[in-house]
């Protein structure tokens, strides 16, 4: 047994944040360091569903991602009023 101590899991909504303003510390660092937005856009939905299909599997994912079109479609994850 290791005599380091695990850190408190945090409440739901308080892991999302920190989530969130970890990856976009990164997202940020990545595009100071000379990588473009597309490309790290890219790579963070990479890293998201190969991820996600390691903790629910292939079929679930998929399913999860058929819903995305609609989603999108719908401005669920547009942020600036005039995007294309």
């Amino acid at each position: 047994m290791s005599d380091e101590q695990q850190p408190p899991i945090l409440p739901e909504d308080e892991q999302k944040r920190l989530a969130l303003r970890v990856m976009l510390e990164a997202w940020d660092d990545a595009v100071a360091q000379g990588a473009s937005s597309e490309i790290v856009a890219s790579s963070a939905i990479f890293a998201a569903l190969t991820d996600m299909i390691d903790i629910y599997g292939e079929e679930t994912v998929a399913e999860m991602v058929a819903e995305w079109p609609d989603r999108i479609r719908e401005g669920e994850f547009t942020l600036k009023p005039n995007s294309p």
